[in-house]
């Protein structure tokens, strides 16, 4: 299969992810971009930064339309985590790279983990005011891991906002974008020298079938339970990670 079928194809289910999850096309994009389209591991996370920012932004268009972003606390985990993004950026381009799949592989687990626990409906339909402490901190924890690790952190936003600030499903997808959109921003900034020797014969396809995905995942969501998805996605992405785990020791 030629590398622009496979980038397509990537770059399809990577906009799925996040079209219909609100987080989670980073950790595919990565281990894609390393094992299918034969990028470093360095070269992968800045790569997946340019394409979740990209794909992130359409879905956030598509969700703010539809009324599913809360702007406040959104941009309040967004601000949050915008030094965090830029420091660890910086800070990734020096760690070894098995360092790095080995760390990417643990994040991925856990985000599988958590999506297959069962996520309790918030007691009230309206959102609780936004707790700047917890806000903060939870978006400058998000905020570190997508400039480590490219990864924009939506499959942590999404169970923060509806647990700590009783986000109903939909709404936490859309604002969960937002953060991810700025993350994956400040994550760039850093790492402007580590764009110079990307493939963008490969990342342009890719992007352009990842935005094109993140509208058929909106849409997606509105018909399939949010507990299916989830529970497809994280079982995929437990192989995955055991797949990296596994290359990153040996």
């Amino acid at each position: 299969m030629s590398a622009l079928i496979l980038a397509l194809v990537c770059g399809a289910v990577v906009g799925l992810a996040l079209g219909a999850l609100g987080g989670g096309g980073s950790v595919l994009a990565v281990p894609a971009l390393i094992y299918l389209l034969g990028f470093s591991p360095a070269a992968a996370t800045t790569a997946s930064l340019l394409i979740v920012t990209v794909t992130s932004a359409t879905a956030l268009y598509a969700h703010a339309r539809a009324g599913r972003v809360r702007w406040k606390a959104g941009l309040l985990f967004a601000a949050a985590g915008l030094l965090p993004a830029a420091a660890a950026g910086a800070a990734a381009a020096r760690l070894p790279q098995p360092a790095l799949t080995a760390a990417f592989a643990g994040i991925a687990a856990l985000a599988a983990v958590g999506m297959l626990r069962p996520h309790r409906a918030p007691a009230s339909a309206e959102p609780r005011p936004a707790r700047p402490g917890r806000a903060a901190g939870a978006g400058a924890g998000l905020g570190a891991l997508t400039g480590l690790l490219g990864v924009g952190g939506g499959f942590l936003a999404v169970p923060a906002l509806v647990t700590v600030l009783a986000f109903e499903m939909q709404a936490a997808v859309g604002t969960s974008l937002l953060i991810i959109t700025a993350n994956s921003l400040a994550a760039l900034a850093t790492r402007g020298a580590t764009t110079t020797g990307l493939d963008w014969a490969v990342i342009a396809p890719f992007t352009a079938a990842a935005v094109l995905g993140a509208w058929d995942g909106k849409r997606l969501a509105d018909k399939v339970s949010g507990t299916r998805l989830r529970r497809a996605f994280a079982i995929t992405l437990l192989a995955v990670a055991a797949f990296m785990l596994v290359d990153a020791l040996t």
